[in-house]
């Protein structure tokens, strides 16, 4: 549905805007209708795991924050580039919207992964390839983070976000591939496998279901970021022409 429209179309924000008040409603409810449709079933319905048990269970809310921590990344990488080549104020908005939310998803993986690695490998924490990956993409997002509080031109900013974002995709790839490259305890991809899925469909249907209610909640809530952006940089210019009258 959104994919349908044409970014050149959203690249105003005036247009953006009334897209988005549009939509926003409608991203709402499918947003609380999957997540409250992938909770039930997954935590009550589903079966439990043959070898994890009940723990299990904690995979509905981690395999969706985890794949949600590389997505917000790649959201906020792709308009950092496209900030970079057309120099979009929009671009740079929903890049700095992405942040916030990708560092969120992305602490809600590692500790939801902890929590579950400490009955399956009897420690919260191992230095495996995945879990340190995902820490420093963590880190990533709050240096990106920091970077647009700490320097005052939003400009310089800006580019120098959109550069750090663009240089940290290395450790992006890092953590998709971090299963295949090295010989870890975390399990390979298994919801990404649609030709031969590495579990039930009784446990995957739920699983994917919570998936895309998490990315429409992260599109939900980048749009309500994005909009506020675009008030706050009104507001701006509004103070600099009255600080210029």
């Amino acid at each position: 549905m959104i994919a349908m429209v044409p970014f050149s179309a959203l690249a105003n924000p005036h247009r953006f805007m009334s897209f988005s008040d549009r939509m926003l409603p409608w991203m709402g409810w499918l947003t609380a209708l999957l997540l409250v449709t992938g909770f039930i079933w997954g935590l009550f319905f589903a079966p439990p795991d043959y070898q994890m048990g009940e723990s299990a269970r904690i995979m509905f809310v981690h395999v969706p924050s985890a794949w949600l921590s590389m997505f917000a990344y790649a959201v906020l990488a792709g308009a950092s580039l496209m900030s970079l080549i057309w120099r979009h104020n929009l671009a740079d908005m929903a890049a700095k919207s992405a942040a916030p939310l990708g560092a969120a998803f992305t602490f809600l993986g590692l500790v939801t992964g902890a929590l579950w690695g400490q009955p399956m490998w009897g420690t919260f924490w191992e230095w495996d390839a995945r879990p340190t990956s995902m820490l420093v993409l963590f880190f990533i997002y709050l240096g990106y983070i920091a970077l647009w509080e700490t320097i005052e031109d939003q400009q310089k900013a800006a580019r120098a976000a959109a550069i750090l974002a663009i240089v940290g995709s290395i450790n992006a790839v890092i953590v998709k591939f971090s299963v295949d490259w090295w010989n870890t305890l975390h399990q390979p991809a298994s919801l990404s496998r649609l030709d031969a899925p590495a579990m039930h469909w009784s446990f995957w249907v739920p699983l994917l279901i919570c998936a895309l209610g998490y990315t429409m909640l992260f599109l939900t809530l980048l749009f309500v970021r994005m909009r506020t952006e675009v008030m706050r940089n009104r507001i701006r210019r509004l103070r600099m022409k009255q600080v210029g009258a």
